[in-house]
């Protein structure tokens, strides 16, 4: 598939290059990042103009990332109803997925900044899930286009230095965003673990200081009753 995308690029130049970044915005599993890299590295060849490269790789990408937002926007909120209807997905609990949205509300501008240049492959389902959950669009624009930009500068800038090994360059890359995605879950995970853990040990404590209150309530009810004076 990679080397479909390089020969479309190779043959149908920036037509080919806008429309592909287009589609794997939008969310279809390619690697658009990947075809930049060759990009950059052909017009280090002479092929392209680094100058005309970048605004039509950040132009195709922030439409592809409007066109996955409003889908969301427009189909995820009843969609997102009709799955918490189901029964069969009861292992999702309803105060669980409540949690997880609240969770990427506080945390949306983060997520779709960071997505954008370095974990790639959750462009697509933060885009649809900011939809969902109405993020407001100017803000969601201010932060796509900010980290967009740095999507594009970083692929093709290295494919342009690395033009003899942009392949080997671009699989570096992808192993380091393929590991900050596995340290960043692990954190959150910790995280979670964390608090919850600590949410359990304040139960435990409530629960013991509320045993004790009520044997001390229940000793002192003893006492007043022994105390009483007995009537002949």
């Amino acid at each position: 598939m990679n080397a479909f995308f390089i020969s479309a690029l190779q043959q149908y130049g920036y037509p080919a290059l806008w429309l592909i970044v287009f589609v794997a915005a939008v969310g279809v599993p390619i690697s658009g990042s990947l075809l930049l890299f060759g990009a950059g590295a052909f017009a280090a060849f002479g092929d392209f103009n680094l100058l005309i490269l970048f605004p039509v790789a950040l132009s195709s990408a922030v439409m592809g990332d409007a066109l996955g937002y409003f889908i969301g926007r427009r189909v995820g909120t009843p969609l997102l109803g009709w799955f918490e209807r189901q029964k069969r997905f009861r292992f999702i609990s309803g105060q669980a997925l409540e949690r997880g949205r609240a969770y990427f509300r506080r945390k949306t501008a983060w997520a779709i900044f960071i997505t954008r240049f370095l974990i790639v492959a959750l462009g697509g389902p933060i885009n649809f899930l900011a939809g969902i959950e109405r993020y407001p669009y100017s803000r969601f624009l201010c932060w796509d286009v900010s980290g967009q930009i740095l999507g594009a500068i970083i692929p093709l800038g290295l494919g342009y230095l690395f033009a003899a090994s942009w392949e080997e360059v671009a699989a570096i890359f992808g192993t380091f965003s393929g590991f900050f995605l596995v340290l960043l879950v692990a954190l959150l995970l910790s995280v979670q673990l964390v608090r919850g853990l600590r949410q359990s040990k304040s139960v435990s404590v409530a629960k013991v200081e509320a045993n004790e209150a009520l044997q001390l309530l229940e000793s002192k009810k003893g006492g007043d009753s022994d105390s009483l004076p007995i009537l002949d």
